[in-house]
């Protein structure tokens, strides 16, 4: 199976003072040891490098541009990356319109318009009731903790 990697996912696997970090490595572990995928989209690079450079004050790793690039470069080396097309933004748009999507959920939007455009139904996150609305669509979220 093919997982799409939350970007609350990464940071917990890059963070190794994440009480979950050796969670998450263990369950990267374990997804590739029974043949599963894990990819990340590029909307997933972006959110990353917004919260690793974000001041730790500001709910953010707080860490130098020239860290967050080598743990990119890391993210990048260990998990496939989606290919950013142009058939994402119509499927984003028609997403946020059919479910009168707002705020900060935008970003959540386009990470399943990324999954529906490459062929992904299950996205590995935290957050599972943030994915919850596109169920219809047949998008499942699973839950680290979970498996």
């Amino acid at each position: 199976m093919i997982y799409l990697v939350d970007t609350n996912f990464l940071l917990r696997f890059v963070d190794r003072n994440s009480p979950v970090n050796p969670v998450v490595r263990n369950v990267r572990k374990k997804l590739r040891r029974n043949g599963d995928i894990l990819t990340i989209a590029p909307q997933n690079c972006i959110e990353f490098w917004n919260v690793a450079t974000r001041p730790a004050a500001k709910n953010g790793l707080g860490l130098t541009p020239t860290y967050a690039n080598r743990l990119l470069q890391l993210i990048e080396r260990l998990f496939p990356l989606l290919p950013d097309t142009s058939t994402i933004y119509p499927e984003w748009r028609r997403l946020v319109v059919t479910y009168s999507v707002s705020g900060v959920q935008v970003h959540d939007a386009r990470l399943v318009a990324s999954m529906k455009t490459n062929g992904v139904t299950h996205i590995l996150t935290f957050n599972t009731t943030d994915f919850t609305r596109y169920a219809v669509e047949g998008i499942v979220a699973v839950d680290p903790l979970t498996v």
